[in-house]
């Protein structure tokens, strides 16, 4: 039965007592720690939130999954010598949680008045996309995010993120740092920066004051309205609400898989409402049905499309194999049921692990194309900005690489060629980028398909993607 008594199991040897603190900070406030019987105690109703929280969530501690589970012990009482240690940090934890001066052995754990509310966020191992959006719902658990810039820096994406309150920033720097957001990789490096204030000019993908709705959004496409990416309507994933703690895309096993990253775009499929599958193990290969023989290329937005096979004896179908599951989940999350050349398409996971070529002098009539080696893949360099520019299927489509001297009259004319209808039109203020509208979401998965990669001559290929903005 329910209890405010937590028992941990599995921890590894060489834990730290701020690890299993940790585990515990963002539900409330912990009382006493049986060092010997690895027992937490918190308030009642915050155990049912942790048990909760991690049942469907396994935690993990130096890369090891841990077990919570309520104690048949409805309290701890111990003062043993051996616990001095873990009673010193709980008591630094307090007193920052409380705002207070930690009263107990700065050697035990370093929590110093926190000298800023901003931190400095470095993103290592970056293989799947981490936006704005993703940053805002993860740090806001622990206070009030009032403002954030992310930008590049040495080849890493890197972000300044400010709490209303320096003891917020404390409490995250000390649960976050070396996390995961997603399952081995994305590992999130928290120092505080040395500015006490961010000054944001902008509300867009790169940069936001949350205090400040009524900011332009600059150069850059217009930022989304809805700046909780990882909630989603349908309450396909966790949120803090249902799960009371980290927003479900923080990599914390489950099942002892991981909770799979959308791939390329984790907040864009989450926020059109998609169902977040394990990325452990699931094939990288896609059946799609109900198309005709350029349809598979339109996969490549999602990921990158290593081969395709078109079934012998159902010529509208097709297996195609991108570079792994998420990919290959990401793509079928947007695509299924999305209309293209005046038929729905349908697209499901296939039990084949990958597309086999044919052996060498069987003639498969052409059915079978490898584009391993295509220069159109968008997403072979881990970290790409490409990773941050996925978004369903929209009538609106983002140009980049737009060669000097190309007018809106040139680019109009273009798209309308590809035989749909041009809406609207807007440069941006450096010209090399558009937005450019279609009158339906068909036309706009037509053009695309025709006119990425266009060769506008001076070495410029055209980029198209979809844009989650309007004109």
């Amino acid at each position: 039965p329910p209890s405010r008594v937590l028992h941990i199991r599995k921890l590894p040897n060489e834990v730290s007592e701020t690890e299993v603190i940790a585990l515990g900070l963002p539900f409330g406030k912990l009382i006493l720690w049986d060092e010997d019987e690895t027992r937490t105690v918190i308030s009642y109703s915050a155990a049912i939130t942790m048990v909760n929280y991690y049942t469907a969530v396994t935690p993990q501690v130096r890369n090891t999954p841990v077990f919570i589970q309520y104690s048949n012990h409805k309290e701890l009482k111990t003062d043993s010598a051996l616990n001095q240690r873990a009673q010193a940090v709980l008591q630094a934890v307090s007193a920052v949680q409380d705002g207070n001066s930690p009263s107990s052995d700065p050697g035990v754990l370093d929590l110093a008045p926190p000298p800023s509310p901003v931190l400095r966020i470095i993103i290592d191992n970056m293989f799947y996309p981490v936006t704005l959006d993703v940053l805002q719902q993860i740090f806001s658990k622990f206070g009030t995010v009032m403002k954030i810039i992310t930008f590049t820096k040495n080849n890493q994406f890197q972000a300044l993120l400010q709490f209303s309150d320096p003891v917020n920033a404390q409490q995250a720097k000390l649960s976050l740092d070396g996390q995961n957001i997603y399952n081995s990789c994305c590992t999130l490096r928290i120092d505080f920066s040395k500015l006490v204030n961010l000054n944001v000019k902008y509300n867009n993908d790169k940069s936001r004051d949350y205090t400040r709705p009524d900011l332009p959004t600059g150069d850059g496409e217009s930022a989304n309205k809805d700046h909780s990416l990882l909630g989603t309507p349908s309450g396909a994933l966790a949120s803090y609400s249902s799960g009371g703690g980290y927003s479900s895309s923080l990599s914390l096993s489950q099942g002892g898989g991981a909770i799979s990253p959308l791939s390329a775009a984790a907040a864009a499929a989450a926020a059109a409402g998609r169902v977040a599958l394990s990325g452990s193990g699931v094939s990288g290969v896609l059946l799609a049905s109900n198309l005709n023989e350029e349809v598979p290329l339109i996969l490549r937005v999602y990921g990158d499309v290593q081969r395709v096979k078109i079934l012998y004896n159902k010529k509208d179908s097709a297996l195609i194999q991108l570079s792994d599951g998420n990919q290959a989940q990401l793509a079928m999350s947007h695509l299924n049921g999305q209309k293209v050349f005046g038929k729905v398409m349908r697209v499901t996971l296939s039990k084949h692990q990958t597309v086999a070529l044919p052996r060498e002098g069987l003639d498969d009539q052409l059915l079978t194309k490898d584009f391993s080696g295509s220069p159109l893949h968008r997403f072979k360099k881990p970290g790409s900005k490409n990773f941050q520019n996925i978004f369903p299927p929209s009538a609106t489509l983002h140009l980049s690489n737009i060669r000097d001297g190309v007018g809106e009259d040139d680019l109009r004319l273009l798209f309308s060629n590809s035989g749909g209808t041009v809406k609207a039109f807007k440069f941006f203020q450096d010209r090399k980028m558009s937005l450019i509208q279609m009158s339906s979401v068909e036309e706009a998965i037509q053009a695309l398909m025709d006119l990425h990669n266009y060769d506008m001559g001076g070495n410029h290929h055209l980029k198209v993607s979809f844009s989650k903005s309007t004109i």
